[in-house]
């Protein structure tokens, strides 16, 4: 399509909205490309739209009311679908989703480095975006683990959104994303088709902040509804009216390339048009500066430019004739199921004719009333004997339910289990009770192989996922933030996307396989040398699903403030307790000692004071040289008392702090040790 105008690189890159300054020509020529292109692309997956609503009508267990072979007939729907999704949904959602550590982010160097520091940050950030920031991606991840089985494939979409300001990633029903069946992949598609359905609110949201253009859509509602919205209406129990005003506007997201600028080469872009009305309501570039590739020695010349991709393909089981819309239980199950279903409505069927079967009436039979249909213990008088009323009644000869029937029915849902993986033992149904241990495990394993490929496909398609929040997170994180104990900064976010991925093991598919591998891992390590024991502790307790913050009380880093001393051997033990024992008799003969001589102190303190009061008796009574004398006596040995008291008290101290000193002695030898 060559349109008249055409717009500089810089303009491209640096415009909001590129239909803001295209002519109507040029709008109406591209709108009619975009619904046509969006047209050819979902007349492509026409089958694969049929097989996909009969899927979804059978896993949903849509009533629908039968004519044959009489009103009102039997028309049960086997849940053989709906079990083969569940237990899918079942066991891969608590794999995927395996607490708040959900991604990882790989790093060189030794634990405790810079690269090291800056990939926790990174897994702690993305972690509490995913579980915390868009508190709608836990539960847009269930709706795709439950969509993919059935469908056979579901699709997230990642993007940045500026009223919420912080990532969006949000479930994509198969049916809203348009592409070519022949696509390899959606990196390969030439383009994507995203089918949005928007109230009055949000395109005057979206026109108010300038996103859209504002044109007049009051004939834009939505019209004829396709097969698989009308099965999705019916399943839901909605059926909106054609001439409701508050119906939602059918808004066609078409991620594609056209050559904007006149170089020849075409540019990744996101146009937005309406699909009743064909009006274009957004052009906007899907790329940025940093993308674009220019030729050798020019900077202009484009030689690339590499688009930004949105959507994340979440697959089930690869389609034998190589279509880009993979295999689910409905179009694996979905013939079986009919099977199914028709055998056991004509066993019900059966069972109601040979319980309610009517017959022929001869003229010569003469019952009062009307109606001949009976109610339990009714009797009805007739006007004819029983001879004759027994040659003119003849029933209906109609046989009971078939047992071949019943043989053929157990014979297809046990081949439509198996195909579904949701046999006995894998839906946590008793084997037998004489059934050896290791047989079950092996039955069991064996059991596990179709979902093992299944949930690695899932896996890869995850980390596609949180690669792409990733980028995100380079392109629109602008200055550092602290959430919580996280301090995060853009710098953090500068490595390759290729370093993202869950915080899943791909190859442990149940809870008993990570117990097994964090046992076995601790059982080698033990013994062995060379092994890192807190990694091994953490793996075990990380398998045994021990939230990461209890994880870390319990079992601190070592280089950290509440890090735990490491236990001491037990020769290093034993020689303490010895180096204790001694320092301890030591300090014990010390204290004795000290105990003799606080003995003699008091002792000699009583002596002081008999020899005082006795001074001051004789001081008293002293009117001779020779009483005086006596006194300086008795005052002399007072101060030679004194004297010897002062060396005792100082000797007990001394003692004391040699216990004290003994003691403290004792302590830092072990902490030496």
């Amino acid at each position: 399509m060559k349109l008249t105008g055409t717009f500089k690189l810089e303009q491209i890159l640096s415009s909001n909205n590129l239909a803001e300054e295209m002519s109507e020509e040029d709008l109406t020529s591209l709108g009619n490309e975009v619904i046509r292109n969006y047209d050819e692309d979902k007349l492509s997956r026409a089958d694969w739209e049929k097989r996909t609503q009969d899927a979804m009508k059978l896993a949903l267990q849509v009533v629908e009311t039968k004519s044959f072979p009489w009103s009102g007939a039997s028309n049960v729907k086997f849940p053989l679908i709906t079990i083969a999704a569940l237990q899918y949904h079942a066991r891969s959602y608590p794999l995927l989703i395996t607490g708040p550590n959900l991604v990882k982010m790989k790093y060189s160097g030794n634990e405790g480095d810079q690269d090291y520091a800056k990939a926790q940050r990174v897994e702690r950030h993305m972690s509490w975006q995913l579980t915390e920031e868009d508190e709608d991606w836990e539960n847009e991840t269930d709706l795709v683990l439950i969509t993919q089985p059935i469908v056979g494939c579901a699709f997230k979409k990642s993007y940045y959104d500026s009223d919420k300001e912080h990532n969006i990633s949000e479930n994509i029903l198969a049916k809203d994303l348009v592409v070519s069946y022949y696509t390899k992949s959606l990196d390969a598609a030439p383009r994507i088709s995203h089918v949005i359905y928007l109230s009055k609110n949000d395109i005057y949201t979206r026109v108010t902040n300038g996103s859209y253009r504002d044109v007049d859509l009051s004939y834009a509602r939505l019209g004829t509804q396709d097969g698989l919205t009308q099965a999705q209406n019916k399943a839901q129990g909605t059926n909106p009216r054609s001439e409701d005003e508050d119906r939602p506007y059918e808004i066609i997201e078409q991620h594609c390339y056209y050559d904007l600028d006149g170089d020849g080469y075409e540019e990744p872009y996101i146009i937005v048009v309406d699909r009743e009305t064909k009006q274009v309501l957004r052009v906007v570039a899907r790329f940025f500066a940093s993308s674009v590739k220019f030729a050798s020695g020019s900077d202009t010349k484009v030689l690339s430019i590499k688009p930004e991709n949105y959507f994340t393909k979440f697959p089930f089981i690869p389609s034998p004739d190589g279509g880009f819309y993979d295999l689910g239980f409905g179009s694996l199950l979905g013939p079986l199921n009919e099977s199914i279903n028709t055998l056991i409505n004509q066993l019900i069927d059966a069972g109601t004719m040979a319980n309610t079967a009517g017959g022929f009436l001869g003229r010569g039979i003469k019952i009062r009333g009307g109606n001949y249909n009976f109610a339990p213990l009714e009797w009805k008088p007739v006007d004819s004997t029983g001879d004759d009323l027994r040659k003119n009644i003849m029933p209906l000869p109609v046989r009971e339910p078939s047992q071949v029937l019943f043989t053929l029915l157990s014979l297809l849902i046990n081949y439509g289990e198996r195909i579904g993986g949701s046999v006995d033992i894998l839906v946590g149904q008793n084997p037998g009770q004489n059934t050896p241990a290791e047989t079950s495990r092996t039955m069991a394993e064996q059991g596990m192989k179709i979902f093992s490929g299944i949930f690695k496909r899932t896996y890869r398609s995850l980390k596609e996922e949180y690669r792409k929040l990733y980028r995100l997170n380079q392109l629109y994180m602008f200055r550092p933030s602290t959430v919580g104990s996280i301090k995060i900064s853009p710098e953090d976010y500068q490595g390759s996307v290729k370093n993202i991925m869950p915080g899943a093991d791909p190859n442990m598919v149940t809870d008993t396989q990570r117990v097994m591998q964090g046992s076995q891992i601790a059982q080698r390590a033990s013994p062995m040398l060379g092994y890192n024991m807190r990694e091994v502790e953490m793996m075990l307790l990380r398998n045994w699903k021990i939230n990461e913050d209890d994880i870390m009380k319990i079992l601190p880093d070592p280089k950290g403030p509440n890090a735990v001393k490491p236990p001491v051997p037990p020769k290093i033990q034993e020689a303490q307790m010895k180096i204790q024992g001694k320092m301890q008799e030591v300090q014990m003969k010390a204290q004795i000692e000290a105990a003799k001589l606080e003995m003699q102190a008091q002792l000699n303190q009583a002596k002081i004071t008999q020899l005082e009061a006795d001074a001051l008796v004789k001081l008293a009574k002293a009117d001779t040289e020779d009483k005086k004398v006596e006194i300086a006596a008795i005052n002399a040995q007072i101060g030679a008392a004194k004297t010897h008291q002062e060396h005792l008290l100082k000797t007990v101290e001394l003692l004391h702090e040699m216990a004290r000193a003994k003691v403290e002695d004792s302590d830092n030898s072990g902490a030496g040790e």
